[in-house]
């Protein structure tokens, strides 16, 4: 079973960046297309950011732009560099397999932009 650690939160200004990382156990990571997700208060988690084995990456409209997900194999870890962040991406952000949610989630990292 594969489990997930997530890392560097925190609290930004508007127009900030932060990067997120996302290390996984086990030894198959390279076998599955990962992805990030966020869970704002009040809202059901969603996709934003998507990469596959290969490294072709694809993003919600609401990020696209503005977020780069990447990932290296050789340390099982994912990762999300956020810019020119906004309000709105106020969230949990927590990495896992997609398209299917294969594993358990982990804790997740909190992430809030505000003035």
């Amino acid at each position: 079973q594969v489990q997930f650690v997530e890392s560097g939160g925190g609290l930004v200004q508007p127009g900030g960046s932060l990067r997120l990382s996302c290390t996984a156990s086990g030894s198959l990571f390279s076998s599955y297309a990962m992805g990030w997700y966020r869970q704002a208060p009040g809202k059901q988690r969603a996709l934003v950011a998507g990469i596959s084995r290969s490294g072709t990456t694809n993003y919600a409209d609401s990020v696209k732009g503005r977020f780069t997900i990447s990932r290296d194999n050789a340390k099982n870890t994912v990762y999300l560099q956020m810019n020119s962040m906004r309000p709105e991406d106020t969230a949990v952000y927590s990495c896992n397999s997609q398209p299917m949610l294969l594993f358990l989630w982990g804790q997740g990292t909190q992430v809030t932009v505000s003035s």
